[in-house]
């Protein structure tokens, strides 16, 4: 039913453009995931070395930043799907 109901929106605007809508959605969902996991395993980590914090809490963020970068460039592909 769901498939349905996508395919009948993607005839009137277009496969590509709904192609690029999904794949944003994909993007920011597996963005969260990864920072969510990335920090839940630094909480661990920290709770089993509280003198290690300062390391784990560096890597965390830059780990955090290209996560990020990588959605981001993923979402400004699908918009570049979307308008061109």
């Amino acid at each position: 039913m769901l498939m349905s109901i996508l395919l009948q929106a993607a005839a009137g605007v277009g496969i590509s453009k709904l192609g690029a809508a999904i794949g944003a959605g994909i993007a920011v969902l597996g963005a969260g995931i990864g920072i969510g996991k990335i920090g839940s395993s630094a909480m661990e980590g920290i709770a089993r070395q509280p003198e290690a914090s300062g390391d784990l809490r560096m890597n965390m963020i830059i780990a955090a930043a290209l996560v990020e970068g990588v959605a981001l460039i993923a979402i400004v592909v699908c918009l570049l799907t979307l308008f061109l």
